[in-house]
């Protein structure tokens, strides 16, 4: 049964987003729990079964707690692209808003929340033949090579990319040269309408902080058998779903390049980079109410005073320095 209280005719998907590790899968839970909801995934690692420990998947208590869609639903051999995330979430919300006005959303993958939000930008297809040939130049010259081309061909998409993902910064270059314009430029689409309200709710809190809590849950993840997880995917390697922060040092650690204790540190620092580029994805975005993870109690009287008003807004928060 709808949550008693929300009112209006059309749905609301609340999205909980920000930087990893600033608690977003607790605040997203107690919101779930409040509205007698579900929450869907949209981080783009925790999708594949293999990869709990270094993702901070849900854990099965939380999975419990409040029904999960799109967490670890996928094997890492299953191939997997934004573009059907898109169609799959929008098909599932339409069956979600039947039972419940309100849905939950969270994640860290600001490419995988617009997609929802406002859809897929329509970009020319890939090119195989020159797809392989940039393919070809990365492998020889390594992700440096990668970076120099993109910031020289599209300087404001080199700002925001994932630049420790070699295939997102592949395809921006391929569509850069295909085109004969900015990757960035393309993607700047008008939005396609949704038939559903979107609240977003941004969790920040001072960096310091936010750097402490990457260190603390490194260490957690070590503790849990992070390094056990990845030996067992070590033939997998060569995998997209592998080539993120977490995995790749440890790998590094496996072909005996650097020590444990730096493979540690590594990952504490590559973590705290990939935080800053999701501020500066998130921050692009004046839609966003921040708030700190510890306001939950405000973060739900703000949802119920958007949803009950069809969108008046009544509080303005500011993001944490």
């Amino acid at each position: 049964m709808p949550h008693p209280g929300i009112s209006g005719k059309k749905g609301t998907l609340i999205l909980i987003i920000g930087p990893t590790a600033i608690g977003k899968t607790n605040v997203s839970i107690r919101i779930a729990t409040h509205f007698h909801t579900s929450i869907i995934s949209a981080d783009s690692r925790q999708f594949y079964k293999e990869m709990k420990i270094g993702t901070a998947a849900p854990t099965s208590d939380e999975l419990t707690a409040v029904p999960h869609f799109f967490a670890g639903h996928l094997s890492i051999n299953d191939y997997y692209n934004v573009s059907r995330f898109e169609t799959d979430v929008l098909s599932l919300l339409s069956k979600l808003f039947k039972t419940n006005r309100i849905v939950v959303m969270t994640g860290g993958s600001g490419l995988y929340l617009d997609a929802v939000c406002k859809g897929i930008d329509d970009l020319p297809d890939p090119d195989e033949t020159l797809r392989n040939q940039i393919k070809a130049s990365y492998h020889e010259k390594g992700i440096d090579y990668l970076r120099e081309q993109l910031q020289q061909l599209d300087a404001e998409y080199y700002k925001i990319v994932d630049k420790s993902n070699p295939n997102r910064m592949m395809r921006a270059i391929e569509v850069c040269l295909t085109t004969g314009t900015t990757f960035s430029s393309l993607r700047k689409n008008k939005a396609r309408p949704r038939n559903f309200n979107i609240i977003k709710i941004g969790l920040n809190r001072p960096r310091n902080e936010l750097f402490e809590s990457i260190s603390l849950r490194t260490d957690k993840m070590i503790a849990d058998g992070l390094v056990e997880e990845v030996k067992s995917l070590i033939h997998f390697r060569h995998l997209n779903a592998l080539n993120t922060v977490g995995y790749k040092e440890i790998f590094e650690y496996f072909d005996g390049k650097i020590t444990l204790e730096q493979a540690i540190t590594n990952i504490k620092t590559n973590t705290r980079r990939y935080a800053k580029r999701q501020l500066t994805w998130f921050k692009r975005d004046e839609s966003i109410h921040w708030f700190l993870p510890e306001e939950v109690d405000r973060i739900i009287r703000f949802i119920e005073i958007e949803t009950q008003n069809n969108g008046i807004i009544f509080v303005n928060q500011n993001s944490p320095k």
